[in-house]
């Protein structure tokens, strides 16, 4: 036996093709591991946060909120204050024909989907999500 393939009692009852399929297989299992890792600890739950109330006084929006806002990586604050604010300059840009909205607002980059009864908008930043 070669000195460099020294093993135990138990691995010396394997021959040579079983012990290079297992070190094969475990390299495998741990280098599919570490694939997984860093995106399950990234991968935050998004938070649900309260409702903006009434945000166009005296409008033809008045009394309409915008609500189910979700967050993650943001406070509930933040997260409020850039829906409300993308929110606005959205209202302010003419629809497209496709009923997807892109745009940027203080380095968000927004999407909105005003096609169906509701509009539904995602900004994202940084790995920060608003939607």
């Amino acid at each position: 036996m070669d000195p460099e393939f020294q093993t135990g009692p138990i691995l010396s009852l394997l021959g040579r093709r079983s012990l290079r399929a297992m070190r094969l297989l475990l390299m495998g299992a741990l280098c599919a591991l570490a694939g997984i890792a860093p995106q399950g600890a990234t991968g935050a739950a998004p938070r649900s946060c309260g409702r903006v109330v009434d945000p166009y006084p005296d409008s033809r929006y008045e009394g309409v909120d915008l609500r189910r806002i979700r967050a993650t990586g943001v406070s509930c604050d933040r997260a409020r204050q850039v829906a409300r604010g993308a929110h606005r300059k959205a209202l302010g840009l003419t629809p497209p024909p496709s009923g997807v909205r892109q745009f940027g607002w203080h380095g968000w980059q927004v999407t909105g989907d005003i096609r169906g009864s509701s509009d539904r908008y995602v900004a994202k930043r940084n790995g920060k999500r608003v939607s």
